[in-house]
């Protein structure tokens, strides 16, 4: 069967989605989880440890406090209580922490550093799988155990008001809640009132026993303006009103017959510098945590600065105040200040009762647990303590008992650290099976595109795919029945769970068919490849060909990248590698023009041999047909060298300064944005510009880039797209004011700041037109054979469409990044391109490495905490799940997307580059491939790494999703390709 190597390619990038996503669920699997199941059946407790006496304490001991209050502010990190923030701005939160009766800690919590999975780590105690970052959008139901089931389950009412995530994990758990939605961060202030407005009406109740408030608007804040806002500072003081408000209501209704009150005061997670959160600085995972209540005791002049904890030891330390059995899967451990002012006796109790959970969680996961230093340790805690108690039921109250149960005590506080050590290292068995099954189809996909370049790159740009041949059939058949042998006896002897087992035998069945065609069709490519021995052939179909210098550092840099993906450092700081890469793309190109200009391409003394021709219409063509050659030329004929007066001096000077002017641009760009870790501290052109102080400069400039943006876009629109363009431009910038982003030329001061959401919705309105008015010239293309003018107008239309689009979410700061981009792609068409008559796989090859680079002159990294959520609400009222993922993920991979979409109106715009099109999409597929096949790999042997979690994991997440993306790039070429396809018989035909 022949086809079309644009179509083989989107067809291999799809079913390598489907790979990666089944490695993907492997690579994350499900937490440590306790044998006795989900269920929440009430057990008894450990009865207290006796060494030859008969102890009556055998029941769980009594509550200690009688009600409970979670005053959880999202995004709250340490230094906004404990640093000089917190002095500022909560004034009274800073008395409880230093003269108050009070015990405060920093709680350290894991990455994924967002919403959902923290609430699951405070109340469950366990430590959540790293993909529940994607659950986070719309969070199951929780089926562990937990504190908030337990108080259920023991009769406690709980009353909740705050994000709405809450209430999907714990449904029918409340006997009141209003939710609120946590995802439209644009509000920052009735998000927090619906929560406040129920305040005083529910503490003059006494009709409940735990009541949790979570609020938000410091977290949108972050969002949209970052941690050093001046908004900061104003919610800030309204929490620590709130809080006071809750406590002294408190204190009020304490009676002495009954027991005091808890409330705490704590973060989810933290804010990086930028706002964001999600990945593993310290300004993330470190949140504050206040315990308050005034059966702490607190002596005059005790100061006690904060101690650092785990934030899954407020699960083991809530259920212990509230009465309650330790949830299940809990791997944190008792906070002792809580339970310190208590008798010895009820000290060593709950100590004990935190390690039995401990230690019966250890032997559940950990095959040789009898070896785990804390189980040992636990043991003779356990020894000790029934010593103990033996020597209290006989009444003996000597110093003895008293030495004895100090030791015990601080026995089990350092069993309790090495249990909880040894369970937070087991956090997660991975799914061997699915993983390796993803692998294969993955590297199957990649190895047959590899040994399919020969013959895409080849002038038909088709490939023969074997698929009815007899020796393919035989193979065929072998190798499922092979597979399905393996997998059966897989999963009848796999002892823990496994997805791949677990799917429906028709879907396995399709996937091991796929399996079983890709690996014959790649014996059949590699055995045509040793046959004609032409892989590393850069032309097959000319023996004259030769690779260039620029083939040479496409090839090295390509493979460099991938290479470096095996070291942490690298992923964190990659951006270095694309501004590397661009920059030495940047030198080559101005060698090569160089070349050309003075010495000719043999070397000769030659004046712009391949310059000939206008520079404004040249039509580019093939030079022969007949022959395998991509090149991009300038005139059908081929004239004889000319020398260099024959050139206007100002192009002469564009075609060799064009590659200083980019490399200048880049350059630039690099100072906008500081991403990565070991620089983003420091301050950048982009802090500078966002800062309340330059909001008059970065008016100027938002406004000055948005009109460039249309200066270099208009003049290949059409009529409508242009006046479409031009509204929808004025609209964004009308909505970053509304939003109080910059300024308008009559506002005087601080406007009103609103959500923005008519103006962008006016801006959507020119998006969808401008996508429309191109979609339609493509088919009109199509369908009615036109002149190739009217299918490079609507390609330019729908280009336009997602610049507009573009312009419309990235922050005003990040504006530049979207005209140098315009401009490099300007000057590159028309003064590099061209000229120089790269082949199509150069071209293709330097637009990928532009996109790469652009991602990151947007301030992304590989770190989850760059992405920018707020583009996912710009113009909604309520978040809407498909369109708020459809625009964060547009206004993240802009830059290559927008690079995509220029490459496919450069390489259509041609009349004679039918195939062209096709190599594009097969080596876009390729080179996005490689470093997807390769990090897998990489993962997969360093899973048991340090950084797996907090460097390798994101960066496996972003790949994934780049792969998305690309996958749809990909449909889009052929689609393109298609449409040129069908519509060249009847030019020809009429021709």
């Amino acid at each position: 069967m022949r086809l079309g190597c644009g179509a083989f390619a989107a067809g291999c990038v799809v079913v390598e989605v489907l790979g990666v996503a089944l490695f993907l669920r492997g690579f994350f699997p499900a937490p440590v989880r306790s044998s006795s199941g989900t269920e929440h059946q009430a057990e008894p407790p450990a009865p207290e440890p006796s060494a030859g006496a008969i102890s009556n304490w055998t029941k769980l001991p009594p509550p200690l406090f009688s009600k409970v209050v979670i005053m959880l502010i999202d995004a709250l990190r340490d230094d906004f209580v404990f640093g000089s923030k917190g002095v500022k701005f909560m004034p009274y939160t800073t008395y409880l922490v230093g003269k108050g009766a009070s015990h405060s800690f920093v709680a350290e919590a894991k990455p994924p550093t967002v919403t959902m999975p923290r609430i699951k780590a405070l109340m469950t105690g366990s430590l959540p799988g790293f993909v529940d970052i994607i659950r986070n959008f719309n969070s199951p139901t929780l089926l562990e155990d937990n504190v908030i089931t337990q108080a259920k389950a023991a009769g406690k009412r709980i009353i909740f008001y705050g994000d709405e995530t809450w209430v999907k994990l714990f449904p029918k758990h409340f006997v009141e809640y209003d939710g609120t939605t946590s995802f439209f961060v644009s509000d920052y202030t009735e998000v927090d009132d619906n929560v406040t407005r129920h305040l005083d009406q529910v503490l003059k109740r006494g009709d409940w026993d735990v009541l949790i408030l979570h609020y938000l608007g410091l977290d949108h804040i972050g969002h949209i303006s970052g941690p050093n806002s001046p908004l900061i500072g104003r919610k800030l003081s309204e929490m620590d009103s709130i809080l006071m408000r809750i406590h002294t209501s408190l204190l009020s209704e304490e009676r002495e017959t009954l027991p005091p009150s808890l409330l705490v005061l704590c973060g989810d997670h933290g804010m990086s510098e930028n706002g964001g959160h999600g990945a593993s600085s310290m300004e993330e995972i470190n949140t504050a945590l206040l315990l308050i209540s005034s059966a702490f005791e607190r002596k005059p002049g005790d100061v006690r600065p904060p101690k650092l904890v785990q934030q899954t030891d407020l699960a083991a330390t809530l259920a212990i105040g509230l009465g309650l059995p330790i949830p299940k899967h809990s791997v944190g451990r008792l906070l002792f200040p809580v339970i310190e002012g208590r008798a010895l006796r009820e000290q060593l109790r709950f100590l004990h009762l935190n390690a039995v959970q401990l230690s019966r969680l250890l032997q559940e996961n950990v095959p040789l647990y009898e070896r785990e230093p804390g189980f040992e340790q636990f043991q003779v805690s356990q020894k000790l303590h029934g010593n103990w108690v033996r020597l209290y039921l006989e009444e003996n109250h000597s110093e003895v008992l008293l030495n004895l149960g100090t030791k015990v005590r601080r026995q089990y506080l350092d069993a309790l650290r090495t249990l909880s050590l040894a369970l937070s290292r087991q956090v997660a068995h991975y799914d061997i099976y699915s993983m390796v099954v993803g692998t294969v189809v993955v590297l199957e996909v990649f190895t047959l595109l590899l040994l399919s370049a020969p013959q895409a790159l080849g002038s038909a740009a088709k490939l023969e795919v074997p698929l009815s041949s007899p020796v393919f059939s035989l193979l065929f058949y072998l190798v499922l029945l092979l597979l399905w042998a393996v997998h059966i006896g897989v999963c009848t002897s796999a002892e823990g769970s496994c997805y791949f087992c677990s799917l429906s035998w028709p879907t396995v069945g399709v996937v091991l068919v796929l399996v079983s065609a890709l690996l014959c069709a790649v014996v059949s490519a590699l055995t045509r490849t040793c046959v004609d021995g032409k892989l590393l052939r850069r032309d097959p179909a000319r023996t004259n060909s030769r690779w260039s210098e620029l083939d040479f550092l496409i090839l090295v840099g390509t493979v460099g990248h991938v290479l470096s993906l095996g070291a942490s450092s690298f992923i964190e700081e990659e951006h270095q590698t694309w501004y590397f890469l661009v920059g030495t793309l940047c030198l080559a190109l101005c060698h090569e023009s160089y070349r050309n200009c003075f010495l000719g391409d043999n070397g000769e003394s030659e004046c712009c041999l391949r310059m000939e021709g206008r520079f404004s219409r040249a039509a580019p063509a093939v030079k022969d047909r007949n022959t395998s050659c991509d090149v991009l030329e300038l005139d059908p004929v081929c004239k004889s060298p000319s020398s260099l007066d024959a050139l206007r001096g100002c192009e002469k000077a564009m075609v060799l300064a064009s590659p200083w002017l980019i490399f200048g641009c880049c350059r630039l760009l690099r100072s906008l944005n500081h991403t990565g870790v070991q620089w983003a501290h420091r301050p950048d052109l982009g802090h500078w510009l966002t800062s309340p102080d330059h909001k008059a400069e970065l008016s100027v400039l938002a406004a000055l880039s948005l009109i460039t943006v249309f200066a270099l876009l208009q003049s290949r629109c059409s009529p409508v797209s242009r006046v479409a363009m031009a509204l929808g431009l004025l609209g964004a910038y009308c909505y970053r004011a509304s939003v109080g982003h910059v300024l308008l030329p009559w506002q005087r001061g601080s406007a009103a700041v609103s959500r923005g959401v008519t103006e962008a919705r006016f801006v959507y309105v020119f998006v969808l037109g401008m996508l429309f008015t191109g979609t339609k010239d493509l088919l009109k293309s199509q369908v009615l054979a036109a002149d190739v003018t009217v299918k490079s107008v609507g390609l330019w239309d729908v280009h336009s469409g997602l610049v507009l689009l573009a312009a419309l979410l990235l922050r005003p700061h990040n504006l530049p990044v979207l005209v140098c981009s315009l401009l490099i792609q300007t000057v590159m068409t028309k003064y590099i391109w061209r000229p120089l008559r790269h082949n199509a796989t150069e071209v293709t090859v330097m637009h990928y490495w532009f996109g790469q680079a652009f991602f990151y002159f947007q301030g992304n990294s590989n770190n989850i905490a760059t992405v920018d959520v707020s583009a996912g609400f710009v113009g909604l009222n309520t978040f809407v799940e498909i369109p708020a993922v459809f625009l964060t993920a547009f206004a993240t991979y802009a830059g290559p997307v927008l690079w995509a979409s220029h490459l496919v109106n450069f390489l259509s715009s041609e009349p004679s580059s039918g195939p062209a099109l096709r190599r594009a999409c097969f080596c876009y597929a390729l080179v996005c491939s490689a470093p997807v096949s390769a990090y897998i790999v990489l993962v997969t042997s360093l899973r048991y790494h340090l950084f797996i979690w907090s460097v390798f994991s994101p960066k496996l997440l972003y790949e994934g999703v780049h792969l998305l993306v690309t996958a749809a790039l990909c449909v889009s070429f052929t689609a393109v390709d298609q449409t040129r396809t069908q519509s060249d018989p009847g030019r020809t035909a009429s021709s």
